[in-house]
């Protein structure tokens, strides 16, 4: 079984959504197929159908997050120190070509969000920048064609 690297904070929030998902939604849809069934026959019952496909995704929703919970291997990103790039790491960028500045934090895959600065480890710009130091330059193919990064600095939170 691979274990799948995440954040403390990354973990803390499947485990907020695996247990928003068990407590509250399932409840909520149990009632919701309950009355919808109350109306009679479910062949053409509209709100039984919606039900039961929202009971389907919660319920692969789980399984998905429990699967990350047992797979989960927590990197305590607090106690990481150094100006090699590795998980965890804040890193500041500057494209070669306009100059302009980005940060980011490499996280695990499942906690990526690329509007709040959060890079999965799995992207192509993560993985060019895994082991590099501070003006070591990346080159990285993106859907717009290749783009060149020059590290600017690395720290870890």
């Amino acid at each position: 079984m691979e274990k799948i690297p995440t954040t403390k904070e990354g973990l803390t929030r499947i485990e907020d959504e695996l247990k928003r998902l068990k407590h509250e939604e399932r409840p909520a849809i149990i009632r919701a197929i309950a009355e919808a069934r109350a109306h009679g026959d479910l062949s053409e019952n509209a709100e039984y159908n919606a039900a039961r496909e929202r009971q389907s995704f919660v319920e692969g929703r789980v399984a998905e997050l429990e699967d990350l919970v047992s797979r989960a291997e927590v990197i305590d990103t607090s106690k990481l120190t150094g100006k090699v790039v590795r998980f965890g790491a804040k890193v500041k960028v500057a494209d070669e070509d306009t100059d302009e500045e980005t940060n980011y934090v490499i996280v695990g895959s499942h906690e990526s969000d690329i509007a709040s600065g959060r890079l999965s480890i799995t992207s192509p710009l993560a993985r060019a920048l895994i082991g590099k130091t501070i003006g070591d330059v990346v080159e990285v193919t993106t859907p717009r064609g290749h783009k060149s990064y020059e590290i600017v600095g690395v720290s870890f939170r």
